[in-house]
């Protein structure tokens, strides 16, 4: 697969960014922490770290082990792991400039999570990376990712109507979460930071890039922003996506 397309532009009115594996990369935090839990928990956390990526820990938990599928043991057993594994976290190339592109800008933009509140405050804190006006985090919906409601909801908080979703971006990595944005009618920049291009193709993001470096704002006016997006997947689909 070949990151080729030459540089194009796209205006949106919003970005909606997840957190894990399209702002920061805290996979080997995440892997040190799910041992101790699955230890703690007794399953197996080869089992866990199998499927956990982009989905909630409580939706988890429900089927792993019930017991611990509640707000207050999630919400504590996330907000350690930043203060216990905040160095094994790293950027994802590209986001803190672009972050603070759109903050200049005053454009429109927030994070949209599977994690819980004191794990994404936590990271933000130890990473010392910007906070949006508005989160949605795992608490924030009844059902996670793939279900778009927690894309709609991101949306919303920007301001925007239903109407407004094909001009909505949303950056992504777990294929659960291109799916969710594009069910959420909004356009998807999948990333390939933590899954294989393959995975991340067959979830159908409207655009495939490598990290957040290949995406630049270049304009911005009234709470929107024009993006710049280069050396993106060469696919039958991607030059039709940009018209």
């Amino acid at each position: 697969m070949e990151y080729t397309t030459p540089p194009f532009e796209v205006s949106f009115k919003g970005l909606l960014f997840d957190m894990d594996g399209t702002i920061i990369d805290s996979t080997a935090a995440v892997v040190k922490h799910w041992q101790t839990i699955g230890n703690e928990i007794g399953v197996d956390p080869e089992v866990i770290l199998q499927t956990s990526h982009g989905r909630r820990s409580i939706d988890m938990l429900k089927m792993l082990s019930p017991e611990k599928a509640n707000w207050e043991y999630v919400r504590h057993m996330e907000g350690l792991l930043p203060k216990l594994h905040g160095a094994d976290a790293t950027e994802i190339p590209g986001a803190r400039a672009l972050l603070d592109d759109l903050i200049s800008a005053d454009a429109k933009w927030t994070i949209v999570t599977s994690g819980t509140e004191p794990l994404v405050a936590g990271w933000l804190d130890v990473m010392k990376l910007p906070r949006p006006e508005h989160l949605v985090t795992a608490e924030s919906v009844a059902n996670g990712k793939p279900d778009p409601t927690c894309y709609i909801l991101g949306r919303e908080k920007l301001g925007l109507s239903a109407g407004d979703s094909p001009e909505v971006l949303v950056l992504e990595d777990s294929p659960a979460g291109i799916k969710a944005g594009k069910a959420a009618g909004c356009k998807v920049l999948g990333l390939v930071t933590s899954h294989t291009a393959d995975k991340v193709l067959a979830a159908e993001p409207d655009w495939i890039v490598l990290d957040l470096r290949s995406v630049k704002m270049v304009g911005a006016e009234g709470g929107g922003v024009t993006l710049q997006i280069s050396d993106a997947l060469a696919t039958p689909t991607a030059g039709a996506a940009t018209k």
